[in-house]
C-alpha cells in the first residue's frame, strides 16, 4: 500500500504481562499507526500479535479514528477488545499519540526554519 505524502508513521509501545504470548515472542507490545496529518485520522494500523486475527481486529479499532481523540478510542478498546493485551493496547496508543504530537511540533518547526541555513 502506498501512503500519501501527508502521512506519518508512529509507533507506540507498552509492556504486557510476563505470561502473555506477545511478551514471550516480542518482549513488549507495539502498535504502528499511519496518520494523515491534514485531519489526524488513522489510515492504517498494525500491532505485534501472535494471531493474525488479533492484528486485523486491532486495526479495525483504529482505522478511521482521530489519533488526538484518546478517550473515545480507549473506550472503544475497552468495550470491544477482551484479550490479555487490552491495557497494553491502550498504553501503546497513548504512547503513539504522544509521539505523533511531537512529530507535528517538529514539522511545524521545520517549516518555519526553511529560510535559515
Amino acid at each position: 500500500m502506498d501512503y500519501d505524502k501527508d502521512t506519518v508513521y508512529v509507533v507506540g509501545d507498552a509492556q504486557t504481562s510476563l505470561n502473555n504470548p506477545i511478551t514471550q515472542q516480542y518482549s513488549a507490545f507495539f502498535i504502528g499507526l499511519v496518520v494523515d496529518t491534514t485531519n489526524h485520522k488513522i489510515v492504517d494500523a498494525g500491532c505485534s500479535s501472535t494471531i493474525p486475527l488479533t492484528s486485523q481486529f486491532v486495526r479495525s479499532l483504529f482505522v478511521g479514528q482521530s489519533i488526538l481523540a484518546f478517550e473515545p478510542v480507549a473506550d472503544e478498546i475497552k468495550r470491544r477488545y477482551h484479550g490479555s493485551s487490552q491495557k497494553a493496547i491502550i498504553v501503546a496508543f497513548k504512547d503513539a499519540q504522544k509521539k505523533y504530537k511531537l512529530a507535528l511540533n517538529g514539522r511545524d518547526c521545520d517549516s518555519g526554519a526553511s529560510g535559515s541555513a
